[in-house]
């Protein structure tokens, strides 16, 4: 039987009794797997890496080994998150890596989109690839392939967190969630006593903050939008619409408009709003968000973040539009 593909007989994961059983089979096979040898898991923070990361720490402990790659180009908060879960509540053998500065000046001055996402996807390669080569007694890798990734690429996870890693690393994979979807996924990280933030993390590029500001990254550009990005999570937060709308976020195009700051003119770059809702991410309809909230989103953006003075809605759903800008 072909071990990429879900039995229809496989019950879906909807509760915790039904996470904790897949949690002990998990568990059995990894260990089974995997014996006394390390395995080596690129740590993104999101969901799928996250569940899998705890899922392998309760199976095998410190024979794991979580590398974090910080590119510069994560929300506010997000590493330092990982860290505080995985290094500390977790007590996982995490290696974190800063490589803000080596990502940064490497997109410094490109624009086209495309270029920027291959830029990043080979820097965290190399990045990558650079810390397994430190590491001895590793023969397995572990993924957060989940089953649309099987089914969108025929197997061939290239997309995902070490996806593309050079020919001469020869590892074998370990891939404890791929017959999941990700709303069961979700239930495991339930289940493993992740935090609600991390297993309810909506969707987030590879390239992350990097495809939202818009155009040639600057850092004070991408400081401003980390900032406002964050106040828009806050507030969706608070007023009930982070379980609602699928995926909500900030982009920050490369130019400025005028603007009036303590009763002065002065040039600031527009915060795009963009908060949309799907089933499959082929199409998204966009969520109706109240002037009120809306009003209170702009006052605290433009009060309280340096350089941005406009805040601006984005209403087209896709088709026409797509879901990130670049």
């Amino acid at each position: 039987m072909d071990s990429n593909k879900r039995p229809d007989t496989m019950e879906r994961i909807t509760n915790k009794a039904l996470a904790d059983r897949f949690i002990e089979e998990q568990v059995a096979a990894v260990r089974k797997q995997v014996g006394d040898k390390k395995v080596l898991l690129a740590l993104s923070g999101g969901v799928d890496s996250s569940v899998v990361a705890a899922l392998l720490i309760k199976a095998i402990g410190k024979q794991l080994v979580c590398v974090h790659v910080n590119h510069g180009l994560m929300r506010k908060g997000e590493s330092e998150q990982v860290i505080e879960v995985f290094g500390k509540q977790l007590d996982a053998n995490l290696i974190y890596v800063d490589a803000t500065d080596r990502f940064l000046d490497k997109l410094a001055g490109v624009a086209e989109p495309e270029r920027k996402r291959k830029i990043i996807g080979a820097e965290f390669i190399e990045v990558f690839n650079e810390e397994a080569g430190k590491l001895t007694g590793v023969d397995f890798l572990a993924q957060g392939t989940i089953y649309p990734d099987i089914l969108e690429s025929d197997g061939v996870k290239a997309h995902h967190n070490v996806g593309g890693l050079p020919e001469d690393m020869k590892f074998e994979l370990v891939e404890p969630v791929k017959l999941l979807y990700k709303d069961e996924v979700r239930v495991v990280g339930d289940a493993l006593g992740l935090p609600a933030g991390m297993v309810y993390r909506q969707p987030f590029p590879g390239p992350g903050l990097g495809v939202r500001c818009l155009g040639a990254i600057t850092r004070d550009r991408l400081h401003a939008l980390r900032e406002a990005d964050a106040i828009l999570r806050e507030e969706f937060d608070k007023n009930g619409l982070a379980g609602k709308v699928w995926q909500y976020f900030i982009a920050v195009p490369d130019f400025k408009s005028v603007g009036v700051k303590d009763g002065k003119r002065y040039e600031g770059w527009p915060a795009i709003i963009r908060a949309v809702n799907t089933t499959d991410a082929m199409s998204a309809t966009i969520e109706e968000i109240p002037y009120a909230l809306l009003h209170h989103i702009t006052a605290r953006i433009t009060h309280e973040v340096e350089g941005i003075n406009r805040v601006v809605m984005d209403l087209t759903p896709k088709p026409i539009g797509t879901i990130e800008w670049e």
